[in-house]
């Protein structure tokens, strides 16, 4: 009877990045650190995810996590007359789970605080839209840590998320880095998503919400494992791949979004185009005029169409359309036979203006207007 067997089980094979036997064997290492006492710099859900991660591990072991005190810049006012004050999310999250915040604008002639009698000796800072000045990073013993949303150095800047469905990249993930004391997202990259990344959720449907809920977690997850693995304790180990893997000319920068990105080129956007940045920025604008006066339209809504026989304007110029019949905007509200406008894009394709606001006048209600001028031509 022979004594070989095998197993019945299907293996899959896969092949394993580069890195990803460096980062086996570091977090394999017997490194050890200091009780953390951690300056959490955060502000919005993508750096709450990584707070609640961090806060569920402090409260696990409390002897590897001694305490968090979370930093938030302070809320902006806004609305008419700037009478609201709208706080920075994080800060409602801290206060939930009962950790001290600090609330300053800038670092300067800011001083930490020292928890249990002990300085800080680890800065955190996700999503924080400010440098952590060399005095700050350098006084704490580790150092400091950044969780960012795409596969550095692609993508790195204030906008990742926007910036990665903007140019439709089939695939993204998480980069967590050394704090730069001059430069953002200019770290040491210490773990990141093995190649080739991840598939965006819902295909070319996403939106920058649902890319971050998508995210989020696994940020706070890759922070987590890298705090426990003590990853962050010297000597520290390139963990990157993405820089190596890519075309420098096809490695991006994620500026800030501005109301600049969302004015229209009509003659460089296709339909595709345009249906994309609609659903990444929400609101996109033109100029129409009326009268004898130039006025900025806002869209709100757009849907691709058949176009209708009569429609002979140019690309970019606007006719008054009907929807084909069964359309059903925002909401599920039948658009039922009124006239809407229409426009064609430079690569053909027919778009309807499902919701528009025209300066100076309801929000909403724009399309009615701009068709009344037409009338008249």
């Amino acid at each position: 009877m022979s004594s070989c067997w095998r197993l019945r089980l299907p293996v899959r094979s896969f092949r394993v990045p580069r890195y990803a036997a460096a980062a086996s064997r570091r977090f394999n290492s017997s490194k050890t650190s200091d009780p953390l006492r951690i300056l959490f710099c955060g502000s919005d859900d993508f750096s709450i995810s990584s707070l609640r991660a961090v806060h569920n591990e402090h409260l696990k072991d409390p002897g590897a996590i001694a305490s968090i005190d979370v930093v938030h810049r302070p809320g902006k006012r806004t609305g008419r007359g700037l009478k609201e004050l709208r706080e920075v999310p994080i800060k409602k999250v801290a206060q939930e789970l009962k950790l001290p915040t600090h609330e300053i604008d800038t670092f300067t002639g800011w001083t930490p605080p020292s928890p249990q009698n002990e300085p800080i000796n680890l800065v955190i800072a996700v999503s924080f839209g400010k440098l952590v000045p060399p005095r700050i990073i350098n006084g704490a013993k580790y150092g400091g840590l950044n969780v960012h949303p795409s596969l550095l150095p692609d993508f790195r800047g204030p906008a990742p998320i926007h910036h990665t469905l903007l140019h439709a990249r089939p695939t993204t993930g998480i980069t967590l880095q050394t704090l730069h004391p001059a430069h953002f997202d200019a770290g040491l990259i210490l773990a990141q998503t093995p190649a080739p990344g991840l598939r965006i959720p819902h295909g070319a449907d996403c939106s920058p919400a649902q890319l971050t809920a998508f995210l989020a977690p696994l940020g706070g997850e890759m922070l987590v494992d890298v705090l426990r693995h003590k990853t962050f304790v010297p000597p520290l180990v390139d963990g990157g791949w993405c820089a190596e893997a890519t075309p420098a000319a096809d490695l991006l920068h994620a500026p800030m979004i501005t109301k600049e990105d969302g004015r229209i080129r009509w003659e460089r956007w296709g339909g595709e185009e345009l249906l994309r940045r609609r659903r990444v920025l929400e609101n996109l604008w033109t100029t129409v005029r009326i009268g004898d006066e130039e006025k900025r339209l806002v869209i709100h809504g757009l849907e691709s169409i058949r176009e209708p026989e009569h429609a002979a304007a140019g690309v970019g110029q606007f006719v008054a359309c009907k929807a084909p019949e069964g359309t059903v905007l925002e909401g599920g509200i039948p658009a039922g036979d009124g006239d809407f406008l229409g426009v064609r894009m430079v690569d053909g394709q027919f778009l309807l203006v499902t919701k528009c606001t025209l300066e100076g006048r309801q929000k909403g209600k724009g399309a009615a207007v701009v068709l009344q001028g037409l009338s008249k031509q």
